[in-house]
């Protein structure tokens, strides 16, 4: 048993937490979070336990037919991730999905802290009963995302999320962590960085199954074509870690929300999920002939 976030007037138990979660409750799903990202020791039992609950009912909604779909976006600073998040989210909620935005603040070398932005610039999505925004610190763990980044997926999920989304902070080519937690890599830039094509030398650009060049619009929308083309050649001198998944680029604009239609970004990300779901059965296809 232990102190609930929810409620100053009660404790709350495990299997009370539990139940609350994969019911939906928000809040509860909150505490949960907050539950296993504490370094407290006095909290860890709880937390495993937790985690333990969270993953046998994931494999009973996985045997019932239910499936989620992670989608990780990296980019460096500038990019705009946080609004396009907003514009793709919504537009997902819209379509009847549950989003969750596990987004990963940097903290303070000196202090530990976090600003913890995210949410402030996600206010629509934020007020949106189909989505749920997260916000979590690094606190000094690399690789772009925080250390407790992939039990709260699974929280997110148990709590009936269908798609999470997981921004990462946004420091460069050494956030390729989260491509180990997710089913799908979004690479997101603007169109002027620089040089633009210092990412393809290696890293980030070698894991992406998708790259959006965001603010495309206004005087910029020159600059985003000339970087979409770049991109896309560079991209076919890359080895591929797939014969059958080409990573495409494509142009968007969060400010005049362009770029989110079926044949762009939205259809990219299904074909993506069926070619997920198809590598998925390949073995067992395999196994059982």
């Amino acid at each position: 048993m232990y102190y609930s976030y929810e409620s100053k007037s009660r404790l709350k138990t495990v299997d009370e937490l539990f139940e609350q979660l994969v019911n939906g409750n928000r809040a509860s799903l909150a505490t949960t979070i907050t539950l296993i990202e504490s370094t407290r020791d006095n909290h860890k039992h709880h937390a495993d336990n937790l985690l333990s609950k969270a993953l046998s009912h994931l494999k009973k909604l996985q045997e019932s037919g239910k499936s989620t779909f992670r989608i990780g976006l990296t980019g460096a600073p500038g990019a705009g991730k946080s609004s396009l998040i907003e514009k793709f989210g919504k537009k997902l909620t819209s379509e009847g999905h549950k989003v969750a935005v596990l987004a990963i603040d940097p903290s303070s070398v000196k202090t530990g802290g976090s600003l913890l932005g995210d949410r402030t610039r996600m206010i629509t999505l934020s007020h949106d009963p189909n989505a749920y925004i997260r916000p979590s610190p690094t606190a000094g763990t690399l690789g772009g995302v925080a250390r407790k980044t992939n039990e709260a997926i699974i929280l997110c999920e148990a709590a009936g999320y269908d798609i999470i989304l997981v921004e990462t902070v946004g420091i460069g080519q050494s956030e390729v962590a989260v491509g180990d937690m997710v089913d799908m890599f979004v690479l997101v830039i603007p169109p002027a960085s620089g040089d633009e094509l210092q990412g393809i030398k290696k890293g980030i650009v070698e894991m992406v199954d998708l790259v959006l060049v965001n603010k495309a619009d206004g005087d910029l929308l020159p600059a985003a074509r000339r970087i979409q083309s770049e991109y896309t050649s560079a991209l076919k001198l890359l080895s591929r870690q797939s014969d059958i998944w080409h990573p495409k680029v494509h142009s968007v604009s969060s400010l005049l929300d362009e770029g989110f239609e079926n044949e762009k970004v939205i259809e990219q990300i299904k074909k993506h999920e069926q070619y997920v779901e198809e590598e998925l059965m390949t073995p067992n296809m395999a196994a059982n002939s």
